[in-house]
């Protein structure tokens, strides 16, 4: 097992490439993360994990285990990874800022925007409600066997997909976790500017930001770009005997805006870090982004904004705010106090955890890292 850290000061880490990978041994560093991290990869069945901490002016950064599982080639804090949900936020972002130069109207209807096939699943909610999931649009993800019925999977074919299935609830009614309402969102991005949301993405975050390493790759890039991890799924079974399967080149077409960006942990803790500081938006978006509305059947205790959630830590040590990113053979947290001054942002090139580890799923993991890391 490998680790790799380093104790930068952050102003020396914001002006460095994200993609460095020169790292020097701190073996004093953190003891307490360092420990989980070990108890990850020896008893948790993880085959890698990777995390930055930003605080106090310092980054601490750390990777153990393995990208590879054949070759043995270890983690390092250069990986790049797919970050699943942790996309919403930065398509959230795009949204409210074309809402703030007046291109979009967050409380008007969604389907008085984006004129296409598709948007009756979404009759009656507005892009507020889509941002914040209140839309009761049904999620096209919930119907796996229907997006495998289809070769290819743009844009048009999840709102078929999601249009077949009934509404959850009527606009506004409710709360229910759906990737249609960010496919739907980027949509109406790209209908208002005319340039793809991955180049939107690019223009407004990754290139003022210094965000080398993140993107949103086109529907025919099944790879990932160097370095990666390779990313290992058990396809959510949770037996003993479950197959580890190698899910490195992946379609993602069927998560796009809602789940399909690819980054580092040292990109993530830049965009959360701007994000709540409120250098991405104008103060009055900067509150549509915090304005929650409770949640259910999700994440225990939290409440959700527009792409971002606001997570109690256990035992009431606090809230932090971010995002958690599910996606196959990969899981991610990006998480910070409310200003932004202290983050913490970790990866497994995994989607399980072994029980005997004491975790039952990576979220145990990560809780467990956020608590020790991020607590007041």
């Amino acid at each position: 097992m490998q680790h790799a850290d380093s104790a930068d000061s952050a102003d020396n880490a914001d002006r460095a490439d994200s993609t460095d990978s020169a790292d020097s041994a701190d073996s004093a560093g953190r003891p307490e993360l360092r420990r989980l991290l070990d108890r990850a990869v020896t008893r948790g069945g993880v085959p890698g994990v990777v995390v930055e901490v930003r605080e106090c002016g310092q980054v601490w950064r750390a990777a153990a285990g393995v990208a590879d599982t054949a070759t043995g080639r270890e983690r390092t804090i250069a990986d790049r990874f797919r970050i699943g949900s942790i996309t919403k936020p930065f398509v959230a972002t795009v949204v409210l800022q074309l809402a703030a130069e007046g291109r979009i109207g967050l409380d008007d209807p969604l389907a008085a925007q984006l004129p296409c096939p598709g948007v009756e699943s979404a009759a009656g909610a507005t892009v507020r409600e889509l941002l914040n999931h209140t839309s009761g649009v049904p999620s096209h993800t919930d119907d796996p066997a229907a997006l495998n019925a289809h070769a290819t999977h743009p844009p048009a074919t999840l709102l078929r997909v999601a249009a077949a299935r009934p509404r959850a609830f009527a606009p506004g009614a409710g709360w229910a976790y759906s990737n249609t309402n960010y496919v739907l969102a980027g949509l109406l991005v790209e209908h208002v500017t005319g340039r793809t949301l991955a180049a939107e993405v690019d223009r407004r975050i990754s290139r003022p930001l210094g965000l080398t390493g993140t993107r949103l790759p086109s529907a025919a890039d099944h790879g990932l770009p160097a370095p990666h991890a390779r990313h290992y799924t058990k396809l959510f079974r949770t037996d003993p005997d479950a197959p580890v399967l190698d899910a490195t080149t992946l379609d993602p077409a069927p998560f796009w805006a809602s789940g399909d960006m690819v980054s580092t942990v040292g990109d993530l803790n830049r965009f959360l870090a701007a994000l709540l500081a409120g250098r991405l938006l104008p103060p009055d978006r900067q509150r549509d982004l915090l304005l929650t509305v409770p949640t259910r059947d999700w994440l225990p205790g939290a409440a959700y904004g527009l792409g971002v959630c606001a997570l109690p830590l256990p035992g009431g040590t606090g809230t932090r705010w971010g995002m958690g990113g599910a996606t196959i053979g990969s899981w991610t947290y990006a998480f910070a106090t409310p200003d932004g001054s202290r983050l913490l942002a970790v990866n497994t090139n995994a989607d399980w955890t072994d029980p005997a580890s004491g975790w039952a799923d990576p979220i145990g993991l990560f809780t467990e890292l956020l608590e020790t890391a991020l607590a007041d």
